[in-house]
Parts: C-alpha cells; structure tokens; sequence
C-alpha cells in the first residue's frame, strides 16, 4: 500500500516494505520551496489549573526569582525552545473572560468564579498587561483570542483598541492611565473559541454570521494589521470548515483546528495495546489537515489562508489526588513521540499550516514544563521542541520514503516519520521518529542535489515508554548525543533505536 501527501511543492511517499527489511529516504535537498514557519512551534496557556498562576505567574512578592511577577526559570526555559508565540486567556476560559476586569489596579480588580475549570476563584490579577509583558519576557508574539460566547461586539472591538491603538480615543487614554504609554504590537487575534462547544453551542452557520459581525469591527491601527483566525472545526467536522471558508474566507487570515490525541487512561501506566491507540489517533492528524486543507483549497487555491491546528496534544486522565478540572497530567517518553510525529506532520503541510499551538504550557494536558512552588522540571515533550527548533522558519526539503511497518494485533503503523529542512545558513536538519518500542530501524538514505561532508546528532529516548521526569529527578529522559549516523559518498546510514526522536544535522 502506498499512501501519498502532496503540497503545491513537495510529494512525501511512503511505502510499506517487507518487515525487517531496510528502510529508504531519498531527499531532494535542491527542490525545496516552501517555508517551515516558525509559528507551528507555538504554545497555548489557559486559565486552567497551574497554567497561569503558579506556572507563570507567582506575584511581585514571591520568593520564586521573578520579574514583574513572572517565574525567572518558566522564562528561561521558553525562550530556550524560542517559543515563537503564546496564545491567551482560553480555551474555554475565554468566552467567559471579560477583559476590564484584568486590568488597573490589581487590589481592585474583580474576583470570578472560574465555571470551567474547578470552580476555583480568580482573582484577575494576570490580565492584559501582564500578559503582554510576559510575551516581552518570552520575546514571542502574543495570540489573542476574543470572547464571542459571552462578550459583545463592542467589547472586542475595544480590546483591540485598548492595546494597539495610539490615537486619541478613549481605550488608547484608559491604556495610558493604567501605565503603558506606546501601544502593543498584536498581529494574531482569535475571533472566539470552540464555538460549536463550550463557547457557544453554536451551529456553523450561526457562527459564520456572527464571526463576520465581530472581525468587520476588529480594526487595524496604525501600523498594526490584524491577523484574524476564525474558530475552526473540531476534529473531522468537515462542514464546518466547508460553511466558514464559503462565506467568511474574504474576512478572516486564519481558521483553527482543535484535535486531540485523547486514547483515556493513566499517562503513566499503559501496555502496548494503549500506546498503540495513542500513536494511531495522533497519526490521525494527517488525514484531518489534508481533507480540511482540500476544502479549504476549493474557495482558497492561492493558499492565503492558514490553516492554524491552535488546540492539540495528548489528553489523558489527571494525575490522581489532583483536582480533575485542573487537567494535571504526566507527560513520558510517549508523549515525546506523539510530539515529534505531530510536528512531522505539521511540517508537511506547511504549505496551508501556518501556526499551531500546543495545549498546554505548564501544568495542564501534554506540558512542556511542570512546577510545583519553587520547584521546575521540563518534560520529555519539552525536549522535542527544543530538538525541533531547528526546523524554524526553515525551507521544507521534500522526501520519500519506503518504510516498515509497526505492528500489534493485525493493526499496522508506519513505524517512521520524518521531517527535512535547510535553514537560513545552509545547513540541513532531519528529524526521525522511530514509533516501534522495540525494534531497532536502520534507514539508509540518498540525497539529491547536495554534496554532504558531516553528520552530527541528538537523540531524545529512555528504556521504557513510561518513563518521565519528576522534581527529584528532572533528568530522568533528557536529550543525549546521537552517534548512529553515518556519512559514505552521499549516502547517510542510520540506524535508530527503538522508541526515539532523532534530529540531525547535516552539512
């Protein structure tokens, strides 16, 4: 069986071969012309759980280093995987978010119950300002997304001003009176969230109506131009995506996706029928972006509109003893291959991908970074980020490859995938995912168009699937030098260990 993905630059091929047999890559290092954005490497934070508050925020007061009121090391660790953009306040929260009631005085803001997410109380004391100096912090771009479900027109449409505007108006002078005399730079502005569920109950023709009311009154400011997303369908809700795009596409530079690899159970104690499940709908991220990405093609050939998977990752049950609507959860060396397979497919598809956001940062479903009070540790998802850096703002290399198969119980699973790239400087980059948990992949590849004279690597993997790091032992699954890879001539050998993400460098 052979199963095709075609863009309007690149074909990937990938072919099932006779089990045990050897796998083939031929890259074609000098037809490349789309580029990787770095925006599919982006992150979401809700006001969820420990997300917020705990995970970034920690008040001016606190013992935990902090600037502003920020964590130091959540900072630090960000910038690190040079996170490129951090969407904001929801999820679901934002629906229900009203946003002058997080700003001015802190000691005055009022106090909510948050509906969605544990009954617990905010406090408002991390709102737009705060938000924004965090994104300075993270030298990323912020992603706004506005509250359609409960808000009002008027009321989005004064954020906008309230933060970009530098005229004379009345949002522009209550932003000057709250401390922040220059307006902000906000490009990415989400038009509500989960329309279709928690933020609305909403049929796609309601929503298209109502998306075209709000992103008619959110205005460009001086040199400040709006890239509106629409909310976007959940899952394989084709019609949805068929309604936005027919009516809403000449109004909208975005529309979203939600998916999530969602199998149910522990995070941390599964068998290998589980991780199977797991890989399987993860993989089926591909079949949803090439048949939104068809329709979206029909009303959209020239491509101007991204297609933005803004909700994705793993979603297990919490972590027992917490609170279930926090959605604390550990995060394994599973996790890490779900990551690094998603974000193939992602790079694939870059030619209508243009940004996606990981759900969610700290604390909450499939984290990059994990605290506890003064304590902080990265998980293994956190390292395939910081492998796949690389790949940003890079110009796609197209591939083929014919590759075993991963089998359990009569189901089958490509047992590889991978991305290649050349960066800004010439240098090449492939990243491998070897899904099998227990068998070794040899892969010998052919490069087209390029003379190679060195190889170097990392590799992110651990003996067992479940392995995972804790705040007594943060290195538990961490990222290694790599030395399975071998250049002769042109042609480069690897050979690639059970249940790892590879990245090499190539030059």
């Amino acid at each position: 069986m052979r199963i095709v993905f075609l863009s309007c630059t690149a074909a990937f091929f990938l072919t099932c071969v006779p089990a045990g047999a050897q796998n083939k890559l031929t890259v074609n290092a000098d037809q490349g012309r789309e580029i990787i954005s770095r925006h599919i490497y982006g992150h979401f934070s809700e006001h969820l759980g420990h997300c917020i508050y705990g995970g970034y925020w920690v008040g001016e007061d606190s013992p935990i280093p902090n600037t502003r009121g920020i964590r130091n090391d959540v900072v630090q660790a960000l910038r690190d995987i040079r996170i490129p953009n951090l969407r904001w306040p929801g999820g679901c929260f934002a629906d229900e978010y009203h946003w002058r009631d997080g700003i001015g005085p802190r000691e005055q803001r009022p106090r909510m119950v948050n509906t969605h997410w544990g009954g617990v109380v905010e406090d408002n004391s991390f709102g737009t300002h705060e938000f924004l100096d965090l994104c300075e912090q993270l030298d990323c771009e912020p992603y706004i997304c506005g509250n359609v479900g409960s808000g009002t027109v008027e009321e989005m449409s004064k954020w906008v001003e309230y933060i970009t505007s530098d005229g004379e108006s009345p949002m522009a002078d209550l932003r000057r009176r709250n401390g922040r005399a220059a307006p902000w730079k906000v490009t990415f502005w989400g038009v509500g969230n989960e329309n279709w569920g928690c933020g609305g109950h909403m049929t796609a023709e309601f929503y298209d109506d109502q998306y075209r009311r709000y992103a008619t009154y959110c205005r460009n400011y001086g040199d400040n131009r709006l890239f509106r997303i629409a909310g976007g369908a959940h899952a394989s809700d084709y019609h949805w995506t068929d309604v936005l795009m027919k009516n809403s596409g000449r109004l909208m530079q975005g529309l979203s996706l939600h998916y999530y690899t969602a199998p149910q159970g522990s995070a941390t104690q599964f068998d290998e029928a589980k991780y199977f499940t797991t890989i399987d709908k993860a993989s089926f991220m591909d079949e949803l972006v090439t048949k939104h990405a068809t329709i979206m093609d029909r009303y959209d050939p020239d491509k101007k509109i991204a297609l933005i998977p803004d909700e994705w990752g793993v979603w297990y049950d919490v972590e027992p003893g917490t609170n279930p609507g926090f959605l604390f959860q550990q995060n394994t060396l599973r996790d890490a291959i779900v990551a690094g397979v998603t974000l193939n497919i992602f790079n694939a598809h870059c030619d209508r991908i243009k940004m996606a956001n990981i759900a969610q940062t700290v604390n909450v479903l499939q984290a990059v970074i994990l605290t506890d009070e003064e304590k902080m540790t990265l998980t293994p998802t956190y390292w395939v980020y910081w492998l796949y850096k690389v790949h940003h703002d890079a110009t796609l290399l197209p591939v083929s490859l014919s590759c075993n198969k991963y089998e359990l119980n009569d189901r089958k699973l490509d047992a590889i995938s991978v991305s290649a790239s050349r960066d800004a400087a010439g240098k090449i980059h492939l990243t491998l995912v070897n899904i099998d948990p227990d068998r070794e992949q040899a892969v010998e590849s052919e490069w087209r168009g390029v003379t190679l004279k060195n190889v170097s690597g990392k590799i992110l993997t651990s003996a067992n699937l479940a392995d995972h790091n804790t705040f007594d032992r943060p290195d538990a699954v961490g990222v290694k030098d790599f030395k399975g890879a071998k250049l002769s001539k042109n042609t480069l050998s690897v050979r690639l260990p059970a249940k790892s993400v590879v990245m090499l460098e190539l030059e």
